[in-house]
């Protein structure tokens, strides 16, 4: 059965299609670019997808004749499997400035990739599709920044104890799989792994060490939420510096992983800079790890590292919507630490605690009260716990306890 889910970034790229003159979808392979694009195809609007190979070989090929469009929209599928494209479209937009020439797709973010040296700067809308949030997936809208902001929460919101909010991190994201079985959608995330690893990184790069590869991969997964540190990945994985960030980077430039980097306070010098890296999937990352549910509720460390990377994700999923988030995270020397910091266009702060259990005191609300009183004394700022339980509590001022479930309920 096919299972369609509304796409919240449909405004985005309909919207950008009218103002822009390449529109570019990029995110990880599976999670609905295909899909989404496809409903932009009509009699005036070319579709050509790079993973049918005798399409793929004329790009390469003769990459200036592929792109030539007189009128309407070319959609190009997978666009980073021939990099010599995007040079030929920048001249295409240049030469016909129209809106809406170009839709392209890609799985790998083709900036970061060494074969391309033209830039779309002031040509290109970049829209990110990710796994499907759980507001998409239940068919609500992205209104918690705004309600956040706005302070607006309702007394309770129920539906959503730590048990319901673990299921939801282990089911993921990926919309082919959400339907499966538990051991059918485990066995769906090994083979999507194994297949990125073995073929869809060698349309960016040759690796010359998939051991070292598959090792980077899952202490990754094990690690997210928390702050890179080079030194102690490479000397736990007996490897060097130059192939651990090399092949990092490989994973984010296919989407698997995203750093947060540190908010900085220019006049407070115990602040850390370190920026933390978390999964862009949940699911995947659950079932990588081998990780079991019953297993992973009764162990504090790694559900809070589950639920924390579904925040993540969560927030991500509606700050991609607006151009005035953005989102960041705080940690000094001692000790003092906040999971996630969003600023608006107002430079109004929000910080944000995850905590998996469902009781909360105000002691979990003592970082964002010391933030408050010491760093944000010239921004209006707005702290929230998030946690498991189901009634929205005052913590001290503008501090409020709020259920998980407020993000996409």
């Amino acid at each position: 059965m096919t299972y369609e889910y509304g796409r919240w970034q449909k405004e985005s790229i309909s919207h950008s299609l009218k103002t822009r003159r390449v529109v570019w979808l990029c995110g990880p392979r599976q999670v609905g670019k295909t899909t989404l694009i496809r409903q932009y195809i009509s009699d005036d609007n070319q579709y050509r997808s790079l993973d049918d190979p005798g399409l793929l070989k004329v790009a390469l090929d003769d990459p200036l004749g592929f792109v030539k469009n007189s009128s309407g929209t070319m959609i190009i599928d997978e666009v980073q499997k021939a990099p010599d494209l995007i040079p030929s479209i920048k001249m295409a937009v240049d030469e016909d400035e129209r809106a809406g020439r170009f839709l392209i797709t890609g799985s790998a973010n083709f900036h970061n990739l060494p074969t391309v040296t033209e830039s779309l700067a002031g040509r290109i809308s970049t829209i990110r599709l990710r796994p499907l949030s759980s507001g998409e997936i239940f068919g609500n809208q992205p209104f918690f920044l705004p309600k956040a902001f706005s302070r607006d929460w309702p007394m309770q919101i129920k539906g959503y104890d730590k048990q319901a909010v673990i299921q939801l991190a282990f089911r993921g994201g990926f919309p082919e799989c959400l339907p499966m079985s538990d051991k059918d959608r485990k066995i769906w995330h090994l083979d999507y792994a194994n297949t990125l690893l073995d073929r869809d990184l060698r349309d960016i790069a040759n690796i010359r060490r998939k051991a070292a590869m598959r090792k980077i991969l899952e202490s990754l997964m094990a690690w997210s939420g928390k702050f890179m540190d080079i030194a102690g990945f490479c000397g736990g994985l007996a490897i060097t510096k130059g192939i651990f960030e090399s092949y990092t980077n490989l994973l984010e430039t296919i989407y698997l992983f995203e750093r947060v980097p540190a908010w900085i306070a220019t006049d407070y010098d115990r602040v850390g800079k370190r920026d933390k890296i978390y999964v862009t999937d949940t699911g995947l990352m659950a079932s990588i790890l081998n990780w079991h549910m019953t297993e992973v509720f009764l162990d504090s460390d790694r559900s809070g590292k589950i639920i924390e990377t579904l925040v993540f994700n969560e927030l991500k999923a509606q700050i991609d919507l607006d151009y005035g988030y953005s989102l960041s995270q705080y940690r000094d020397r001692l000790g003092r630490e906040i999971d996630f910091i969003v600023e608006n266009d107002r430079g109004n702060l929000l910080g944000i605690e995850v905590k998996a259990g469902s009781a909360v005191s105000k002691d979990d609300a003592k970082h964002l009260a010391w933030f408050q009183k010491n760093l944000a004394v010239k921004k209006e700022f707005i702290g929230i716990v998030l946690y498991t339980g189901e009634n929205v509590l005052p913590l001290g001022e503008n501090i409020t306890a709020v259920p998980i479930g407020a993000l996409w309920s």
